[in-house]
């Protein structure tokens, strides 16, 4: 029996788990006879009103628990891990995976590859269900884990294991057909690269998987990322303005059939494609609720009219302001606009937009999620700066003031000798940094 990665850290006070004597060290071993794999077995399982749960102490003996507790009611247990269990890694060699593209010398945790389906549950991840066998499908089923967020890239077998290189990816369209029929909602991704799933392959793909409307609810496509560091990796091109224009012309088309007949349209363009094809970024209507955003599907456009209704909400006035907004290159026109209009309603603020080129990646990495804090310190130690500098949250590991080259806020305001102000992902949020630099 699998019990050294169940173990509680902590119990709450006054809880059942208080209770009945269990204490941080011990190890939930079994529900009502059922082995405890993960988290999931352990909320689906204490659902009732009446459960023996089994515990190995942490002085190794076993003990039998008969608890009487409420239907709903949890046994105020924290555990070591979030899922009880080890993180499952990725068994494919994809063609475009970014993992893959890292330079050496990052933390270990960044080369991590995870693919596993409680994730995408828990966190959102997106998952390519290469290493889940039948019963983890049907048992994902059964617990009502859902949406599910499924990298699909391509519903031709063949084409999809040869981009995933592995021989189980194959099985996609038996799986979606699965998930189907057990009513689990959906959503999904296609990575394009370009000459492999795009064009006929990309129109296939989408045509496919509108067959689980409404089940799955939303598609999105991205253009893969391509670091400066993929020695003897595929060779992929980037994409050009033109593939761009026909990448959204074929799902502009798709969502025009796919509204009328389901009254959604589904498929989406990340905002990438519109960037690079120098198109406007559509309204809020096209997006169908921002249910793709952490693909960067709307993003734009929704930070774009946030940023508006703040400024909107403000009156105009004579106050003096100096800050820089490090962004990149994607993003830097629209920010570039965004702040000509804000400076029009109040004069005497200055924001300059300081677009960082990836040198760390590679320039082809253009978005501001991927800036390292050593390009921000290198390209912005000339300038003036003015009294702040933003830095947007999607730069920062989670939860942490540390980018993805391990360089520190603290380090960057050392560095260039001013502070740094850390933006939310969200519009209003950018106009108060600017204006209200005393609530910073």
């Amino acid at each position: 029996m699998r019990t050294h990665i169940q173990k509680i850290l902590s119990v709450d006070e006054g809880s059942i788990g208080q209770e009945m004597g269990l204490e941080p060290g011990d190890v939930i071993a079994a529900i009502n006879g059922h082995r405890i794999e993960d988290v999931f077995d352990y909320q689906y399982l204490i659902k009732d009103e009446h459960i023996d749960v089994l515990v190995q102490t942490k002085d190794g003996q076993e003990v039998l628990l008969d608890i009487d507790k409420d239907f709903d009611e949890d046994l105020g247990l924290e555990f070591e891990s979030s899922l009880m269990d080890d993180y499952r890694s990725c068994s494919n060699k994809c063609i475009f995976c970014f993992i893959d593209q890292l330079p050496d010398g990052l933390r270990d945790t960044l080369y991590f590859k995870d693919d596993d389906s409680r994730l995408s549950f828990l966190q959102g991840n997106y998952i390519t269900m290469t290493n889940m066998s039948d019963q983890s499908l049907q048992r994902l089923i059964d617990y009502r884990l859902e949406p599910i967020n499924i990298s699909v890239h391509t519903t031709d077998p063949q084409l999809r294991i040869a981009m995933l290189h592995n021989r189980f990816a194959g099985k996609i369209n038996d799986q979606l057909n699965m998930l189907r029929d057990g009513g689990i909602i959906m959503n999904g991704q296609i990575v394009l690269c370009k000459g492999v799933n795009d064009g006929i392959q990309l129109d296939k793909t989408i045509r496919d998987l509108t067959h689980y409307i409404p089940l799955m609810e939303s598609l999105s496509v991205v253009p893969v990322g391509l670091s400066d560091h993929r020695e003897g990796l595929c060779r992929l091109e980037p994409f050009t303005k033109e593939d761009a224009c026909q990448v959204i012309d074929c799902i502009e088309g798709w969502q025009d059939k796919i509204y009328k007949e389901f009254g959604t349209h589904f498929v989406q363009a990340s905002d990438e494609w519109y960037l690079l094809a120098g198109r406007s970024i559509p309204q809020e209507d096209r997006y169908d609720g921002y249910l793709q955003l952490e693909n960067g599907v709307g993003m734009l456009r929704l930070f774009m009219d946030e940023f508006r209704q703040e400024l909107s909400a403000r009156a105009g006035d004579d106050r003096i302001r100096h800050v820089t907004v490090a962004t990149g290159t994607s993003a830097g026109p629209t920010l570039m606009m965004l702040a000509g209009e804000l400076t029009r309603k109040f004069p005497h603020v200055r924001v300059d937009v300081r677009e960082i080129i990836n040198n760390f990646f590679g320039s082809h990495i253009t978005v501001s999620g991927l800036m390292t804090g050593s390009d921000i310190i290198r390209q912005l130690r000339t300038y003036d700066l003015g009294t702040s500098l933003l830095i947007p949250v999607n730069a920062l590991r989670s939860g942490e003031d540390v980018l993805l080259d391990d360089i520190r806020v603290p380090d960057i305001e050392s560095a260039l000798q001013i502070p740094v102000s850390i933006v939310q992902s969200n519009g209003q949020d950018l106009v108060k940094k600017i204006l209200d630099q005393e609530t910073v």
